[in-house]
C-alpha cells in the first residue's frame, strides 16, 4: 500500500510541476499576480510530494519488501541497516528519484529564501526550475519507474552491488547530486534573466549563493569518491581519470569560474554575457554527466545503466534545454551590455585570466571523456584515453592557474599596480621557492615534479595568508584581523585548501613508493624504512560476505607502530569479490597494504605501498568545502541581502 502511494505522489508531483512550470511563466509575461503567486504553494507541494515517493521507496527497502522489483535487485535481508538505506540510490531508479527529490527541494528553497527578489524574476525562476522537473519525472515515470512490482516475490534479494557497500559511497551519491542538481538554480536564475531581459549587479549577487551552495556540495561528493576509490579498490590510487569521475569534475570546474565571474557582475556589472554562459553550460555539463553515466554509450566501473532508449531520452533533455537556453541566449545579446570598464592590470583581468583557464581545463577533460566515442563513431576505431593524457594536458593549465591565483586575489578592482600587488606578496613567493629548492636538493634521480607541486600549493597557503593578513589594515592588529567579513576568511581558506590539494596530489605521485612480493608467514619485509610481518591469514565470516583476512605488524626502527588486517572479502549472493586495503594513516604518510591470492609455495601475494601526504588531498578538499560555507555564511551573500536594494526598483520593462 505504502509503495503504491508512493508511485501515485510521484504522479501528482509530476502533474504540480506541469502546472508550476507554465502558470507563473504566463503569469510574469501578463504581469498577473496571482498566477505568479501560483509558483510557491506548487514548489512547496512538488517537494512534499516528491519526498513523500522517496520515503516510500526507502520504506521498501528498509523492511526488504521483496514485492518490489528495485528492492530485489539490489538489497538482501541479511545487508547492514546503512546499506539497505543506501541501496535506494545505489541503482539506477533510485537514484533518479534522489535527482528529482534534490530538484524540486532546490526549486522549493528558492521559494522559501527568495522573497526580496522581484515577483517576475521570482516566478519565471521557479518555473524554469520546474521545467527541467517536469522532463527528468517523465524519465522516471515512462522509462525508469522505482515503484514496478514483481509477479512472482522470491524469498530474498540479489544484494548491493559489493562496491557501493562501503560509507564513504554510502554519502558519496546524495552530496555529488546536491552539487550536480544545485547547478541547474544557477540554470534558471541565468534563464530567467534572459526572459526579464535584465542583467545587473543584483543578479549576480542572487545567483552566487545558490553557485557557490552547489560548488560545495560537489566538492565533497567529488571529495568522498575520491576518497573510496582511494581505499576500497586496492589500486591504491585517488583518481583515475574515469569518465564518470570526468563527468562530475567538468561541472566542478565550470561551477569555480562562475564563482569568480559573477564577482565582477556584482562588482563591477562587467562580464554579464560570459557569466550568463557559464550558468547555462555548468548545469548543461551536469547534464551531460547523466547522459556519460546513464546511456551505457561510455564504459566505467560506476556506470549506473546501459540502456540506449535511455541514454536518448536523456540526450532529449539536453538538447532542449542546453539548445533553447543557447537560442535565447543568442536572441537577448543587448541586455548584456558590459558597463563596468578595467585595465589590463586589475582584478577583473585577473578573473577573466581564471576563468579561461578553467574553462579551457573544463574543456581538455571534455575531449578526452568523449574522444574514444567520436573516434569509434567517425573512424570505426576504438580507442582507450588514460591517465597520461589528461596529466599532460590539464596539469600546465592548473599550474598557471596556481601561479596566478595569489596575485589575482589581492589585485584592487579596476586599475593597479602589478608591482605594488607583487611586493607585497614577495615573503611568500620567496618561502615557497625555498621549499621547493629543499625538496629537489633532498631529492635525488626524480622528476621535478614533487618540487613544482611544493612550490606552488605552499604559493598559494602562503599567499593565501598574507592576502588575509593585509586587510587588517596597517594597524595589523589580530581583533581586526577576526572582525574580517566571512567571504574574505572564506576566500583564502578555500585557496589555501586547493593549495594544500596541490601538495598532496604532487607529493603522492613524485614520491610515492611501491612494493609486491610474495611474503611467507611470519617473514618480515620493508618499504620506506618500515617492516612489516605477516603474522598470519584466516578466515573470518561478515553479516554478509566471508573473507580472508590477514594480519600485519607495521614497525619502524624495531619500535611496533600498528597492526593492519587487509581483507579480500567475497559476498556470495552478489558473487563478487572485493578488496580491503588496511591502512595505517598518518600526517605526513600512509602505508597501504592490500593482501593477494595465495601461492603455491604457501605463501601470499602482497602489495605494499608508501603515499606520502596522501590525506593531504581530502584535507584540502574539506578546507575548500569549509571556506565556501564560510562565504556562504556572509550575510552581504545571501540572496535577500542585496536584494533588498532593488526592491524599490519596480518591474522592469519587457
Amino acid at each position: 500500500m505504502i509503495t503504491e502511494l508512493g508511485h501515485f505522489a510521484l504522479i501528482l508531483a509530476f502533474l504540480v510541476a506541469c502546472i508550476q512550470a507554465t502558470v507563473p511563466l504566463i503569469g510574469a509575461h501578463m504581469r498577473w499576480p496571482g498566477w505568479m503567486a501560483v509558483a510557491e504553494p506548487a514548489a512547496n507541494a512538488q517537494f512534499l510530494l516528491t519526498g513523500f515517493s522517496f520515503a516510500a521507496l526507502t520504506h521498501a527497502f528498509v523492511t526488504s519488501d521483496f514485492s518490489l522489483r528495485l528492492v530485489v535487485l539490489n538489497s538482501h535481508s541479511l545487508k547492514p541497516m546503512l546499506y539497505k538505506i543506501s541501496g535506494v540510490w545505489g541503482n539506477h531508479e533510485g537514484s533518479m528519484l534522489l535527482w528529482v527529490l534534490i530538484l524540486s527541494l532546490f526549486g522549493a528553497s528558492a521559494a522559501w529564501f527568495g522573497g526580496a527578489l522581484p515577483p517576475t524574476l521570482k516566478a519565471r525562476v521557479l518555473a524554469v526550475q520546474s521545467a527541467i522537473g517536469v522532463a527528468f519525472y517523465a524519465f522516471i515515470l515512462f522509462t525508469s519507474n522505482p515503484f514496478l512490482r514483481m509477479a512472482v516475490p522470491p524469498f530474498d534479494g540479489e544484494d548491493l552491488n559489493p562496491l557501493l557497500q562501503d560509507p564513504g559511497l554510502a554519502f558519496h551519491p546524495p552530496f555529488l547530486y546536491l552539487g550536480y542538481v544545485g547547478l541547474s538554480m544557477a540554470f534558471s536564475f541565468a534563464v530567467a534573466a534572459l526572459i526579464e531581459g535584465r542583467v545587473d549587479a543584483a543578479w549576480g549577487r542572487w545567483v552566487r549563493p545558490w553557485t557557490l551552495a552547489a560548488w560545495i556540495f560537489l566538492t565533497i561528493g567529488i571529495g568522498l569518491g575520491s576518497w573510496w576509490a582511494y581505499y576500497e579498490l586496492g589500486w591504491g590510487g585517488f583518481w583515475f581519470w574515469d569518465p564518470v569521475e570526468n563527468a562530475s569534475f567538468m561541472p566542478w570546474l565550470l561551477a569555480v569560474a562562475l564563482l569568480h565571474s559573477s564577482i565582477v557582475v556584482e562588482k563591477r556589472e562587467s562580464l554579464k554575457s560570459w557569466t550568463i554562459l557559464l550558468a547555462i553550460m555548468a548545469f548543461g555539463f551536469s547534464l551531460i554527466g547523466t547522459f556519460i553515466v546513464r546511456s551505457g554509450v561510455i564504459t566505467s566501473v560506476h556506470a549506473f545503466a546501459n540502456d540506449p532508449e535511455r541514454g536518448v531520452f536523456i540526450l532529449a533533455i539536453l538538447a532542449v534545454f542546453m539548445g533553447g537556453a543557447l537560442m535565447l541566449y543568442a536572441a537577448r545579446a543587448s541586455a548584456m551590455e558590459a558597463k563596468g570598464a578595467f585595465s589590463m592590470v586589475s582584478r577583473e583581468s585577473a578573473l577573466v585570466v581564471n576563468n579561461l583557464l578553467l574553462a579551457v581545463a573544463a574543456f581538455v577533460v571534455f575531449v578526452g571523456t568523449i574522444w574514444p566515442l567520436v573516434a569509434e563513431l567517425a573512424f570505426d576505431r576504438k580507442l582507450s584515453v588514460g591517465a597520461p593524457f589528461f596529466n599532460m594536458a590539464f596539469t600546465p593549465f592548473m599550474v598557471m592557474l596556481g601561479l596566478v591565483l595569489p596575485v589575482g586575489a589581492m589585485l584592487p578592482w579596476k586599475r593597479a599596480s602589478l608591482s605594488r600587488t607583487f611586493k607585497v606578496l614577495m615573503p611568500a613567493f620567496v618561502l615557497a621557492l625555498a621549499l621547493a629548492c629543499l625538496a629537489w636538493a633532498i631529492q635525488s634521480g626524480r622528476s621535478m615534479l614533487g618540487p613544482v607541486g611544493l612550490f606552488l600549493g605552499s604559493w598559494l597557503i602562503f599567499g593565501s595568508a598574507i592576502d588575509l593578513w593585509s586587510r587588517t589594515g596597517r594597524s595589523r592588529q589580530i581583533g581586526r584581523l577576526m572582525r574580517l567579513p566571512r567571504a574574505d576568511w572564506g576566500k583564502s581558506v578555500a585557496h589555501a585548501g586547493l593549495g594544500i590539494t596541490m601538495l598532496g596530489i604532487s607529493g603522492l605521485m613524485a614520491w610515492e613508493a611501491e612494493d609486491i612480493r610474495v611474503v611467507q608467514i611470519g617473514e618480515p619485509f620493508e618499504i620506506a624504512g618500515y617492516t612489516l610481518i605477516l603474522d598470519k591469514v584466516e578466515n573470518v565470516q561478515g553479516p554478509n560476505y566471508f573473507s580472508t583476512m590477514a594480519t600485519v605488524r607495521l614497525s619502524k626502527d624495531g619500535k611496533p607502530i600498528s597492526t593492519l588486517h587487509p581483507e579480500k572479502r567475497n559476498y556470495p549472493v552478489a558473487k563478487m569479490p572485493t578488496t580491503e586495503a588496511a591502512i595505517d594513516g598518518g600526517f605526513l604518510r600512509d602505508i597501504y597494504v592490500v593482501i593477494g591470492d595465495p601461492q603455491d609455495d604457501g605463501g601470499w601475494a602482497v602489495r605494499s605501498y608508501f603515499k606520502p601526504l596522501a590525506n593531504w588531498i581530502w584535507g584540502g578538499a574539506i578546507l575548500m568545502a569549509l571556506g565556501g560555507s564560510l562565504s556562504l555564511s556572509d550575510r552581504r551573500y545571501r540572496v535577500a541581502a542585496g536584494a533588498r536594494k532593488t526592491r524599490a526598483a519596480g518591474v522592469p520593462a519587457e
